[in-house]
């Protein structure tokens, strides 16, 4: 018996921005609860999102309160991802603080349900915030990921991020410690 083809979501996947987001309250209430849940299940799995403990739901309002307003100001991008009629994912950049780094823009978080992972719709979040990164006049995208995230850090070396630094052993989860592997995009050289 052939098995089937690996299933190919990037038809199948929704990527709506922020401002489709925040136009509909359903919507924006929906994914609250629904980038929580995301979150905190990737998390409780060992997920590489920044979190040790699976974030509260305060945290990730929070968060999502402070992208929104970045979004809102032009400095940042929101990306949610739908699938089978319901989110699975979320994905954002925010653009450097400092004066002479305004050009540039870390790729913060990318977040997959575990249920939809291998279904396209990381690289789907991922390239809709490059193309936002560009139309945005961003230069170079950052982004950091832990040195075992290898599906992550492949998929991101597939849509053209390099590595351009690593410091070993940098990430402590208890008494286990993984590399810190930096990326980037130089938007600047390409057509």
């Amino acid at each position: 018996m052939t098995p089937p083809p690996p299933h190919d979501a990037t038809a199948e996947t929704t990527v709506l921005d922020a401002l489709a987001l925040t136009s509909d309250p359903d919507l924006e209430g929906r994914f609250a609860e629904s980038a929580h849940r995301i979150l905190a299940d990737l998390v409780r799995g060992g997920a590489a999102l920044g979190w040790v403990e699976p974030p509260s739901r305060d945290e990730v309002a929070e968060l999502l309160d402070h992208v929104l307003s970045a979004v809102r100001a032009g400095d940042a991008a929101l990306r949610v991802a739908h699938l089978d009629g319901r989110i699975v994912g979320l994905g954002y950049w925010l653009r450097y603080a400092r004066p002479t780094h305004r050009p540039h823009a870390d790729l913060e978080k990318l977040a997959v349900d575990a249920a939809a992972q291998g279904r396209g719709v990381g690289r789907a979040l991922t390239a809709a915030l490059i193309a936002d990164a560009r139309e945005a006049g961003i230069e170079v995208l950052t982004l950091d990921a832990r040195g075992d995230n290898a599906d992550a850090l492949h998929l991101y070396r597939s849509l053209g991020f390099t590595e351009y630094g690593r410091l070993p052993d940098f990430v402590a989860v208890g008494e286990r410690r993984y590399d810190k592997v930096f990326c980037m995009l130089d938007l600047r050289r390409q057509d």
